[in-house]
């Protein structure tokens, strides 16, 4: 934990001084364009992959950038699509899948996860996306993980559109949607197609 105090200490001297008017006026307005949900992998840092500053993001992070399909009642990321639709007013959602997710690679590869239950039942939201993979698959029971991970994507976005917050703001022309895979070895982020779902707005 120390190289955190340095880190803190090295924001506050160096960093802090040259945006301070950006943090001044961040303090009492909170007003991002675009909703980034991407995976929690550390190796996934949505303002370090699109270079934006504090207060231009709101960001969303789950195993496997999964956001469940609507469903009565509360849950946290349902609370947080709400919030950044209906009271920030973004413009725009990005699913963001990623190469090597661990996620999609437990459920490529058929790893037991009987000692991660809860990770387990997460990932029963990536069902559809699994079953479309392996239907695309090269050879009986394989899943390509790459292959995955963009299904998943779209599958995600899918799933968002379900969210009555969301409706509402695709059917009013508010909000648009992106899927997007990012390749941690080369630092390339390529967006999927419309056609990728048939939800994405143009």
């Amino acid at each position: 934990m120390p190289h955190f105090a340095e880190g803190i200490a090295r924001f506050q001297r160096e960093v802090f001084p040259a945006k301070a008017g950006l943090f001044a006026r961040l303090a009492s307005d909170h007003r991002p364009g675009t909703l980034f949900i991407g995976c929690s992998d550390a190796r996934v840092v949505p303002e370090l992959i699109t270079q934006t500053d504090p207060g231009e993001l709101f960001v969303i992070r789950t195993a496997g950038n999964l956001v469940p399909a609507h469903t009565p009642g509360g849950d946290g990321v349902t609370a947080a699509v709400e919030y950044a639709v209906t009271v920030l007013g973004v413009r725009d959602i990005v699913v963001c899948g990623h190469s090597a997710c661990g996620a999609m690679t437990a459920l490529a590869e058929g790893h037991d996860l009987s000692a991660a239950p809860a990770v387990a039942a997460w990932l029963r939201h990536a069902d559809a996306s699994l079953a479309r993979a392996a239907a695309g698959g090269t050879a009986a029971g394989t899943v390509d993980v790459a292959a995955l991970v963009r299904e998943n994507v779209a599958a995600q976005l899918a799933n968002l559109a379900t969210h009555p917050s969301v409706a509402r703001a695709l059917a009013a022309g508010g909000v648009r949607l992106h899927g997007w895979v990012f390749d941690i070895a080369d630092g390339t982020v390529e967006e999927l197609p419309a056609a990728a779902s048939p939800v994405l707005a143009a």
